[in-house]
């Protein structure tokens, strides 16, 4: 994920920019359209130590025909959530940096949103795929830029879900994190969570055999 964000970077201000938008995909977990939509109040970066960010809404792409006011793209609620609701998620130190340098480096547009164009537009899917397609390039050797090793920016978020259940973490507290039922979360990561489920058993039998020793 480092020489891929280093990918981004080096594409020049344009890529600077979108740095911290795909590490917000993998460190947060979230939809591009959650991180589209996230503004600086939002977000809580201390100087140290763990951060968090509150998802409150997503800016998705509905066409013109769609929307009240004429507009390509309309503000939703969170996926499968109230309208008012909100999701907290910790990001850990290393993306805190990253996104405190981002908002120092480049001013927010003038809604707060810290992801924005040039203009203080908002991104386009056709843009930062471009960015992204060119860091792959770079990146990656030309055999994994010719897999579906993160072929999309989505797929970051994909990959952040999988290191923390790879790493451990509760699946109830990874579904909550991304937004997800527990429902949806076994069934896309079944595979992770049946690695984990066979590190889990040899975990107990390892205690098992402490206590055998203990007693013997």
């Amino acid at each position: 994920m480092r020489q891929l964000l280093a990918g981004v970077r080096d594409q020049g201000e344009r890529g600077e920019h979108l740095e911290a938008f795909f590490g917000c995909l993998y460190y947060a977990a979230t939809r591009p359209a959650e991180a589209i939509h996230l503004k600086k109040n939002q977000c809580h970066l201390p100087k140290q130590g763990w951060g968090r960010i509150t998802l409150r809404g997503g800016m998705v792409r509905a066409g013109r025909g769609w929307t009240d006011d004429g507009r390509a793209h309309q503000q939703r609620s969170l996926k499968a959530r109230a309208e008012q609701d909100s999701r907290p998620v910790p990001i850990p130190p290393d993306y805190v940096e990253i996104l405190r340098s981002h908002i120092k480096r480049h001013r927010p547009a003038p809604d707060g949103r810290i992801f924005r164009t040039s203009r203080g537009g908002l991104l386009q899917e056709s843009g930062y795929g471009e960015v992204w397609a060119k860091a792959r390039k770079a990146a990656l050797t030309p055999e994994e830029a010719a897999s579906l090793l993160a072929r999309r920016p989505y797929d970051l978020r994909h990959a952040g879900v999988s290191f923390w259940l790879s790493s451990g973490v509760d699946p109830a507290e990874c579904a909550r994190r991304a937004g997800h039922s527990l429902t949806v979360l076994f069934r896309v990561y079944a595979k992770i969570l049946a690695q984990n489920e066979e590190r889990s058993n040899q975990r107990i039998e390892a205690a098992m055999r402490e206590w055998d020793d203990a007693d013997g």
